[in-house]
């Protein structure tokens, strides 16, 4: 929600400079409005251009590695959830109370990935508490023998890692793309915008082309935006490796 307002302001501001700078550029001065004016308008507007170049670049590059490193993390995640049920299983009908537990978080996680949540998948209080509850059945439990010790041993080493991930995944959730590099970037764009009104023709066709470019480049960092928040939007982390580790610990 928060990325579709952002995208919403930012085509504001863009269509918006354009049109009134294209509205109010009869009523400069004549001065302002000479040859050798429009040349140095242009010319700042030619950095920006080259300088907000580089930005989007490094903000879509980020957004990337985020996206990416996110992804690898969940079927991390999921494979360490698999491992751990395994381990559960191996280790006797003792641990079947500590596998639906953990069966219960598995599901929590999966019926979270939806796009209504506002929260990412794996920071819910309730889910935390499941695992928590995982790791109390293990600590209660007492190994008959050598075979039973090593198994518990190798399941809570699992369960360890588990929370680990599941730690990494919400720190990751927030985004890489600090806030005052996007409102440089857009007080970029809205100076090029602006610039594109000085001495523009007043007709329909510019009109238009101006709103179709502030929606275009709106939308363009709106998904930037987006896939920096892999666990929200359009843009979403798939929740099939989840998925898939909850078939395979309920089967």
């Amino acid at each position: 929600m928060r990325e579709a307002l952002i995208g919403v302001a930012i085509f504001v501001c863009l269509a918006g400079a354009s049109l009134v700078s294209l509205m109010i550029y009869e009523r400069f001065p004549a001065h302002h409005r000479q040859d050798d004016t429009s040349a140095v308008v242009r010319h700042a507007a030619n950095l920006f251009v080259v300088m907000s170049s580089l930005v989007l670049g490094l903000m879509i590059n980020s957004a990337k590695n985020t996206f990416e490193s996110i992804d690898h993390n969940v079927h991390a995640f999921a494979t360490e959830l698999i491992l751990l049920d395994r381990s559960l299983r191996q280790y006797g009908p003792e641990t079947d109370a500590a596998r639906q537990s953990l069966a219960a978080y598995a599901q929590r996680v999966v019926d979270a990935t939806s796009p209504s949540q506002q929260t990412p998948a794996v920071a819910n209080r309730l889910s935390e508490l499941l695992l928590n509850q995982v790791g109390d059945m293990l600590a209660a439990l007492t190994p008959p023998e050598a075979r039973h010790a090593a198994l518990l041993q190798n399941a809570t080493q699992q369960l360890q890692k588990v929370i680990e991930r599941r730690w990494v995944l919400i720190e990751q959730s927030e985004g890489a793309i600090p806030a005052p590099l996007i409102a440089l970037l857009v007080a970029w764009l809205t100076l090029i915008f602006a610039s594109f009104g000085f001495r523009a023709p007043r007709n329909a066709t510019v009109v238009c082309t101006f709103i179709v470019s502030a929606a275009l480049v709106a939308s363009a960092l709106y998904l930037i935006l987006d896939m920096d928040l892999p666990f929200s939007g359009p843009i979403q982390i798939s929740p099939a490796p989840l998925q898939r580790a909850l078939t395979e610990m309920t089967q």
